[in-house]
């Protein structure tokens, strides 16, 4: 929302590429591609599918202005009729997405786009910015999330984001993956979610000393007064000062909730515990324990584990930029093309590196569930005229391991179709839902899926398979091309 009109942010290829084919025979033919991904960030065993709703405002707002052309024409490249082919130019397509905060995996398509080929080309490198850098903060939110084990995350990454827009719209999809609120004040403003914050060490020492800083936030705040122990000795000022203040409080008739400490430095397992001991015998049983500074998942679970008394988490850099993969590394592939007899005809790239050989034709994705514990089996892929038939048994193999099989009978199972139509001739044809709605979309979705997908290290593998009649399809047209 920083900028409405994202029509330029792409990579100068696809414009080229664009004015080739509005002098080729190609021009009105549609043309579908996939984006889909091939490996899950961050050794996690999913990922979280985040950015759509941008992604659908982009496309609303495809068009080139006077001064995009002048632009355009400045760089002697592109042809006179192709420039006033610009001037009207908007996006006629279908675009079916899975939806915002939904479990997704390696090699099945999340978003599907069908359209004249100069336009499903034109929207390439937008669409895999937005759902590629969103994707991969919600997934690595869900991890931090997962380790806090229940405990509230608070996203405190915006002074390290890589700019304002990854700032804005990570916190976005830090919200969607779990967290309980940002420190990014636009973000609340924009997306409606819950804003947080507490006070730095500034503040402390702008006073003459601690308590009496203390105390000054505690009278503007007391219903939110989280006070930050650390800028001088935690044990022996921070929290003996703290309790003061709280006493205080209690003492002048103010109702105690939502208050309590936190800690920016130091042996978090060892101070939160000694912490916790100190409030308790002051009788503040109910007070939080909160803790930022280059928190990760990682760190969280460790500290846990040490039984730390933290239950409030603020994480920042480790989750805005999801340091340890900072890009999801999603792509965008064409899959069919229409021929000469308006038939849609399969494409496959071939590759040396077996996974990146891409699954050919238009299709679909869909969940298949467990109707005993409605935990998800595996996801089947199939073409676009195949059907699930519910009255008969369903059998799923392995697409690389053809022997490993498993099959369901008409009582053991049900399924969700994935892929959602969100533009059809052009039009926007799905509201997005808040973030709020979108988080509980992806808490949803997570909850149908056991422990061992969801585990830090060395996850589970969970299955996505080939229909019959796509992995067919698929062996042929590698053997033809092949020989």
């Amino acid at each position: 929302m920083l900028y409405h009109n994202l029509t330029l942010l792409t990579d100068f290829y696809e414009l080229t590429m664009m004015n080739g084919f509005f002098h080729s025979a190609n021009r009105d033919k549609k043309a579908v591609f996939d984006m889909f991904y091939r490996k899950n960030p961050s050794g996690n065993g999913y990922a979280i599918a985040a950015g759509l709703e941008q992604l659908a405002d982009y496309i609303e707002n495809l068009h080139f202005s006077e001064e995009d052309i002048d632009y355009f024409n400045s760089l002697n490249v592109f042809t006179p009729q192709f420039l006033d082919y610009l001037r009207n130019f908007s996006f006629s397509g279908d675009i079916y997405a899975v939806p915002e905060g939904t479990v997704i995996f390696p090699s099945e398509p999340i978003i599907r786009v069908t359209a004249p080929i100069m336009e499903a080309q034109l929207i390439e490198t937008a669409l895999l910015n937005i759902i590629n850098h969103q994707s991969l903060i919600a997934t690595k939110a869900s991890r931090v999330v997962y380790a806090a084990g229940g405990d509230a995350v608070l996203e405190f990454g915006l002074r390290r984001a890589q700019g304002p827009d990854a700032g804005l719209y990570g916190a976005r999809a830090a919200i969607i993956g779990g967290c309980a609120a940002t420190s990014n004040t636009l973000c609340g403003r924009l997306f409606d979610v819950p804003v947080k914050g507490t006070h730095a060490h500034s503040w402390v020492m702008s006073f003459p000393d601690e308590l009496t800083a203390f105390r000054h936030y505690a009278k503007m705040f007391p219903y939110a007064c989280i006070l930050l122990v650390d800028t001088y000795d935690t044990l022996k000022s921070g929290v003996p000062n703290a309790i003061t203040v709280f006493k205080e409080m209690q003492n002048s008739g103010i109702p105690l909730s939502n208050y309590g400490v936190r800690l920016d430095s130091g042996d978090f397992a060892y101070l939160s515990k000694e912490a916790r001991k100190m409030l308790d015998e002051a009788g503040f049983t109910d007070s939080i324990i909160s803790a930022s500074s280059d928190l990760n998942e990682y760190l969280i679970q460790t500290l846990k584990q040490q039984g730390a008394k933290i239950n409030l988490w603020g994480v920042g850099t480790q989750l805005i930029t999801s340091d340890d993969c900072p890009a999801f590394g999603g792509v965008y592939k064409i899959a069919a093309q229409e021929n000469e007899f308006g038939e849609m005809e399969p494409k496959i790239k071939l590759s040396e590196n077996p996974e990146k050989i891409t699954n050919p034709g238009v299709k679909k994705v869909f969940r298949i569930y467990s109707s005993k514990t409605h935990k998800a089996k595996a996801d089947l892929i199939t073409l676009e005229d195949e059907e699930i038939d519910a009255s008969s048994p369903l059998v799923l193999f392995d697409p690389n391991n053809t022997w490993k099989k498993m099959i369901l009978q008409p009582d053991e199972f049900y399924y969700k179709e994935l892929l959602q139509p969100v533009f059809i001739n052009g039009k926007r044809v799905q509201k997005s839902p808040t973030v709020t709605e979108i988080k509980k979309i992806r808490q949803e979705s997570l909850d149908s899926f056991w422990d061992e997908h969801k585990r830090l290290i060395n996850p589970q593998i969970y299955y996505v398979d080939l229909s019959d009649k796509l992995y067919e399809l698929k062996a042929t047209m590698l053997c033809k091309i092949r020989g």
